[in-house]
């Protein structure tokens, strides 16, 4: 049996968009999403992809197609990655005010199918795009994914964790991130990706020269660089702790 993609009377699932996307690398993943453009599910990925590459207009044409063929009435969560993969656009091209409203309609169309991983993920993206209440969205978004039974879903929390750790970081509290950091690392643990583990632990590490615990940070990021000789952003950090022994 071939991949998922080429059967058409199966369901798309967030873990089947996992194995089509490369967000290193929206150009490949432009590629497979435009050879399934005929899904209009898909085709809003397609969109995604071309955004990512800062081809907005195209990606826009894209969305006005599936809006054009009547399927976000037949499939509400087609409506609902219509409204967030719009929001996304008008987010990058740096049109916050555009972007809101979009992402609270993207929100409230997955909460009424259902469609919890959207929810959060409009949630997620109503955080960048509205930092000054990036808290209250996020502790939104993190109810829903704590309390959902799936596990994909609940892989969210490392990031949003990851976020909130970062606005404390650059907020001057030091021992909140560090209480973030570790929570996304938990989080990892549980539902993460490898990467996802191994970033959550360079923050815990990075957070710790911060707070002047410098040997601590140091055996973290030796540890890091055991599993990761060529990460850059480790070697980085050693440099500096090693400079201020």
């Amino acid at each position: 049996m071939g991949p998922w993609w080429q059967y058409s009377e199966m369901p798309i699932t967030q873990a089947d968009l996992d194995e089509l996307w490369d967000f290193s690398d929206p150009v490949v993943s432009e590629e497979r999403f435009r050879a399934r453009a005929g899904d209009p599910e898909l085709r809003t990925q397609l969109a995604r992809a071309l955004g990512l590459q800062a081809r907005f207009d195209e990606a826009e044409a894209e969305l006005r197609a599936v809006e054009a063929s009547g399927a976000a009435g037949d499939h509400p969560v087609v409506g609902a990655r219509i409204a967030l993969e719009r929001g996304r656009l008008a987010n990058s091209r740096g049109d916050r005010e555009a972007a809101r409203p979009l992402f609270e309609t993207a929100r409230g169309r997955a909460h009424d199918c259902g469609a919890e991983f959207l929810e959060v993920d409009a949630l997620h993206m109503l955080g960048i795009a509205d930092p000054d209440n990036a808290a209250d969205h996020t502790a939104a978004a993190l109810a829903i994914a704590l309390g959902s039974d799936d596990p994909r879903t609940r892989r969210w929390a490392v990031s949003l964790h990851n976020n909130l750790g970062w606005a404390r970081f650059d907020g001057a509290d030091l021992a909140g991130a560090l209480v973030e950091f570790d929570a996304a690392f938990r989080a990892a643990l549980r539902w993460g990706t490898d990467d996802q583990r191994h970033w959550a632990r360079w923050a815990i590490a990075r957070t710790y020269r911060e707070l002047g615990r410098t040997e601590e940070a140091l055996a973290l990021q030796e540890e890091l660089l055991r599993e990761r000789p060529d990460d850059d952003e480790v070697l980085d950090e050693l440099r500096i702790l090693r400079a201020a022994r």
